[in-house]
């Protein structure tokens, strides 16, 4: 009878020690799922315009249309991270098909070199996929050095198919809108240049 119940209390521990294992091997798959995500949400936001993220092109509008929309700029800067950030201009306004340039303006107010990277949306966020950038700082690692200033392009031009969207007939404005946080770097991307260079805009399309 004992050796019985040992019986039953080694099995009971055999099929614990699987479900111990099975339950941490689905954690760590979830846990990994999780991190691979988040690049691949960005990549879908991108392409998509979901959630008031905007499209990249590589072209023009070929199409203006004489309808026009008010472009304002928001700009942020995450905890951690010592720059003044900010768009040189409130707003604009555009024609909807026009391709338009404007800038923001970040400075490193600190005492030590500090790198951050942006994010953006657009609002409304129905608007994100009719929201076309073909140049922006987005995405990109940039580092400035104590008191350092960086102006910092963006293209974009709304794209003619918006007046199809009933959803948007009576949208007046826009607002684009970014976020730079702060990052760790060994290597800057963007930064000071050298002695006798001559500084340039550090722009990526995203």
């Amino acid at each position: 009878m004992a050796r019985q119940g040992n019986t039953v209390d080694n099995a009971r521990a055999r099929t614990n020690r699987v479900i111990a294992l099975a339950c941490l091997a689905f954690f760590g798959a979830m846990v990994g799922m999780a991190y691979a995500a988040v690049p691949l949400y960005q990549l879908f936001c991108q392409v998509t315009g979901y959630g008031g993220t905007t499209q990249r092109v590589e072209q023009y509008s070929d199409t203006i249309l004489d309808r026009e929309v008010t472009v304002r700029f928001d700009a942020n800067t995450s905890g951690g991270l010592s720059w003044e950030f900010r768009p040189k201009q409130r707003q604009v306004k555009v024609r909807i098909g026009e391709t338009v340039k404007v800038e923001y303006e970040a400075r490193n107010v600190s005492a030590r070199p500090a790198s951050g990277r942006a994010n953006f949306n657009v609002s409304p966020h129905l608007a994100g996929s009719y929201f076309n950038k073909v140049e922006c700082f987005c995405f990109t690692d940039t580092t400035l050095q104590p008191g350092e200033s960086m102006d910092m392009p963006v293209v974009f031009f709304v794209d003619p198919a918006i007046v199809e969207q009933r959803e948007l007939d009576g949208l007046h404005s826009i607002t684009l809108s970014y976020t730079f946080f702060p990052i760790e770097t060994d290597e800057p991307m963007a930064g000071a240049p050298a002695s006798g260079e001559t500084k340039t805009d550090t722009t990526l399309g995203g």
